[in-house]
């Protein structure tokens, strides 16, 4: 079944469905009629909901029959204000945990009250009596906070705003020890697939109206990839009888373009809600260079949400997401040198219709299904020896078909869902691959030639086979020889090795190399059954469920995952205290997956050894913490993590491409700390503050995937551990419609850098072996595995000289060696579990300053100005450098973007 079938099918079923039933979000809503004291009801009561930690706050007026209906609300704690002319204020706290309606009976006594008002909060209100952490954002944080990345704003709004996240290259963000085990829930619809820019494309930010953040052990209902779940509700038109929206265009550094719109129109009992938006710019990518060359690319996103209301117990709501993404591949130095001109093109459509129907004020039934679409082209240079290493091609496509139900009952002491969700996810991929460099799979060495006095590859592409090079005065490379620098001659590699033509090798098809191809298609598919109640009696709170996961792929598991937390509020000192557990079963990456999985040819077993199909995972973690309120104005929440993994998984880089295939670990040791402070707004300021440190300790051996070149001994340190990472964030804005200023400060320790030469010659549990070596008694570092420009980039000195691209350095004394962009032990000392290097500790300041209404406009019609500056200080500095895991890249240069906004 081709896509276009299974997007036709998807979308006669949303129609045959609105014709006969209802549609909704999952997401709370509060309803209710405002009466006065003798039972009569009040119209155009002015009624307004808020949160003080979030930001959150809406308001709508009553109808003639005193009702009022407010949609589309997160799950968090709220404050309720109604007010009339000619009667005292109302306020009540409310606490939306259900997708079930929440109903308000108001009763407004005789009295006065000021035309505006203002509702402080208290500290009992910045509490939430949860047993799980997590982060709460809303539109009136993240339409102020200065975001680094244009084309993955949301990886860039989670590694800001939550807790415990490493902020890495590419949009790519590891939560809590993990990499990229991020799951997103879409108005209730799961994404479990990648969605950094690389992989996929996100869910555009203009179309996000909040977002929830879970950190801690997640409940029941949640599966898969759960390291960090976030929850985004996207922005409705539901109720807007009068459209509103903006126009914005921007020009920043890199020559970067934006612009964009979208519009909320509708009724009280249907809306839409359409955002459009486009991007082009000189650095799509981040590159393996400070300097940013060869790298553009461009980005265009359509969303459009339909809601409709038909009854009381009926609504409307269904998603439509396309994205496409064109992108060059960013050179290094060297790739300029040899002309490469590397290309890749991404396309998502993403539809997603739900049926909810309301039985009861206390039951609510939901049934969605969702069809998710991704196609991955990469494009090597036209001529492929401009290639570095290697020129590789992919077309790979991921669709994912799901269908989920769940029942929710929320009554007494009670707030139970009952439900389950079934996917299946359909793999195709093309790969091709042949060798551009003649050192790779040399057969021939040239004695003595490496600093350590070992063989190394003679580079004479007019030799093809081993027993060819003594009679030109080189040594074979057939295994025989020490050498530090190749393994020893594949006949297989020499088939695809377009640098030779192998004609004297019968092994081959035919007289002339070709790349390696290779075509699979796998169909995983899973089933996740689960069922949750929280309790809340007094000041405790419980959380239990239980969770049933089915997994059926290149391997299969099942498991049955118990889940619970206890959550204890001491009102007295507004202190809330909570433990919680979550049993996991993880299921495997699902991009390339096919290739890293299928039994090793003689090709794909000499380039990373053997590949086997990675088996899902089993985690247990849990959970301490506690929030406290400091009167009205600060709430503090903190967390300790512990999670063991049986099969823990990361992705490995394929040479220089963004070509990741995923890789499974024997196991995982992960434990850290979080920490979120933060200020509801004071007299117009706000803030928060975010740290956090974890270790992330993966354990050998490899138990599935395609091979790395990792080749350390029992435990290592994984490239997303980080000791300390903090952001914070303020902002000010004197008054309602003044203009505003918003600050960041961003602090990272430094990921684990496990591609730098060092030296510590007797450790077996470190990589710097490979490297060293002694000239008499003295140690020295090989460096001659790096190039020069790969010497520049790490910003490796000898004896207070740094490398340039004209004079590189072949070798170092580990006394005199050393490097300004990264942490290199001292010698001896290396120890990829105790000791690893690191990148070198970073600050990065973000600013913003704004005015929502330029032209002090009293009407509904205004103009918006913004300046962002991204990296004030222009920072050089590396978030990783030759990582096994995703390679070279640079943070960005200091960048400038203004912004002009008409909005109505």
């Amino acid at each position: 079944m081709n896509f276009r079938k299974i997007m036709l099918f998807v979308f006669v079923l949303s129609l045959l469905l609105c014709a006969t039933s209802s549609w909704a979000q999952s997401s709370g809503s509060i309803e209710g009629v405002v009466k006065d004291s003798s039972g009569g009801v009040l119209s155009n009561a002015t009624v307004e909901i808020s949160n003080p930690v979030t930001g959150f706050h809406r308001e709508t007026a009553t109808g003639s029959g005193g009702d009022f209906r407010i949609t589309n609300l997160p799950f968090n704690p709220y404050r309720v204000a109604v007010t009339a002319k000619g009667f005292s204020t109302y306020t009540h706290d409310v606490d939306v945990r259900s997708v079930v309606p929440t109903t308000l009976d108001v009763s407004l006594k005789l009295g006065t009250t000021s035309e505006n008002i203002t509702v402080e909060a208290t500290g009992a209100e910045l509490l939430e009596t949860e047993s799980t952490p997590h982060t709460d954002v809303d539109r009136e944080l993240f339409d102020k906070l200065p975001l680094e990345s244009q084309s993955s704003s949301l990886s860039s709004l989670v590694t800001l705003a939550s807790p415990g996240v490493v902020a890495d290259s590419n949009g790519l963000f590891h939560g809590l020890g993990d990499h990229a085990e991020n799951s997103f829930s879409v108005d209730g619809q799961p994404i479990t697939d990648q969605q950094s820019k690389v992989f996929s494309n996100q869910v555009p930010v203009d179309s996000i109206q909040s977002m929830e953040v879970i950190s801690g052990a997640p409940p029941a209902e949640y599966g898969d990839k759960t390291s960090l779940v976030v929850k985004v509700t996207t922005r409705s038109g539901l109720g807007q009888t009068k459209p509103t929206g903006n126009i914005t265009s921007s020009y920043g550094s890199f020559g970067s373009v934006t612009g964009g719109a979208n519009v909320a129109f509708g009724g009280t009992k249907w809306g839409n809600f359409i955002a459009v938006n486009g991007l082009n710019t000189g650095r799509f990518l981040d590159p393996p260079e400070f300097q940013v060359f060869h790298a553009k690319g461009n980005e265009e996103n359509g969303f459009d949400r339909f809601d409709l209301q038909p009854t009381a117990a009926d609504s409307i709501h269904l998603n439509f997401l396309y994205t496409r993404s064109w992108f060059q591949e960013p050179n290094s130095f060297d790739a300029v040198a040899t002309g490469q001109d590397q290309r890749a093109q991404i396309r998502t459509y993403n539809i997603a219709p739900t049926y909810t129907h309301l039985f009861s004020t206390t039951t609510l039934f939901t049934f969605g299904v969702f069809a998710r679409h991704d196609t991955f082209d990469y494009y090597p240079s036209a001529n492929p020896l401009a290639d570095i290493s290697e020129t590789a091609s992919q077309h790979r496509v991921l669709t994912n078909l799901g269908v989920r139900g769940d029942v929710s009952y929320v009554k007494g002491i009670h707030n139970v869902k009952l439900g389950g969700t079934f996917q299946h996810t359909l793999l195709t991929e093309d790969f091709g691959v042949g060798l551009t460099d003649p050192t790779i799979n040399d057969p021939c060495l040239i004695a003595g030639s490496n600093p350590d006095g070992t063989a190394g590859p003679s580079g004479n592409t007019a030799l093809n086979f081993p027993t060819q090079c003594t009679a030109a005065g080189f040594l074979p490379n057939d295994g025989t020889v020490a050498n530090a620098s190749v393994s020893a001659f594949s006949t297989a590699l020499g088939c695809i090795d377009l640098t030779r033509t192998p004609n004297a090798l019968d092994t081959c098809a035919g007289p002339m190399a070709t790349p390696f191809l290779f075509r699979g298609h796998r169909d995983i598919k899973e089933l996740g059954l689960y069922v949750q109640d929280t309790i809340t009696k007094g000041n405790w709170s419980f959380n239990l469920g239980i969770r049933g996961d089915l997994y059926r792929g290149f391997s299969n598991n099942s498991q049955a995952e118990p889940r619970a937390g206890i959550a204890y509020n001491i009102k007295r000192t507004n202190t809330v205290l909570r433990v919680s557990y979550a049993r996991v079963m993880e299921t495997p990456f699902n991009e390339n997956l096919v290739f890293a999985s299928t039994l090793a040819s003689p090709v794909t077993g000499a380039l990373f050894g053997a590949t086997a199909p990675i088996p899902p995972g089993q985690r247990n973690e849990f959970h301490a913490g506690f929030q406290q309120a400091f009167g009205k104005y600060l709430v503090v929440d903190g967390d300790y993590l512990w999670k063991y993994t049986h099969s823990a998984y990361d992705f490995s880089d394929f040479f220089n491409t963004p070509i990741f295939f995923p890789i499974g670990w024997d196991r995982s040791k992960i434990s850290g700390w979080s920490i979120r402070a933060s200020i509801p707004n004071f007299h117009g300021v706000s803030a928060f503050f975010t740290s956090s440190g974890v270790n992330a300790r993966f354990f050998n051996p490899q138990v599935g995937g395609l091979g790395t070149d990792l080749t350390t001994v029992g435990a290592f340190r994984i490239d997303h551990d980080q000791k300390f990472q903090a952001t914070t964030h303020v902002q000010y804005q004197p008054r309602k419609n003044w203009p505003w200023i918003a600050l960041n400060w961003r602090y990272d320790n430094g990921l684990v850098a496990g591609g730098v030469p060092c030296f510590n010659a007797t450790n077996p549990n470190s990589i710097c072996q490979g490297t060293s070596f002694f000239i008499g008694t003295t140690p020295f570092v090989n460096l001659s595995g790096l190039t020069a420009d790969q010497q520049v980039q790490a910003g490796l000195t000898c004896n207070g000289v740094a490398a340039t691209l004209t004079a590189a350095f072949a070798s170092c004394p580990a006394s005199q060696y050393g490097s300004t962009r990264i942490r290199i032990p001292a010698p001896g000392t290396a120890d990829d579990d105790h000791n690893p290097s690191r990148i070198t500790p970073r600050n990065l300041f973000d600013a913003s300053v704004g005015d929502d209404n330029l032209f002090r406009s009293k009407d509904n019609y205004r103009w918006s100005l913004r300046l962002t500056v991204i990296n004030m200080t222009n920072k050089v500095a590396l978030y990783n450098f030759l990582s096994t895991f995703s390679g070279t890249h640079f943070v960005t240069p200091r960048a400038f973007t203004a912004e002009l906004g008409f909005h109505f």
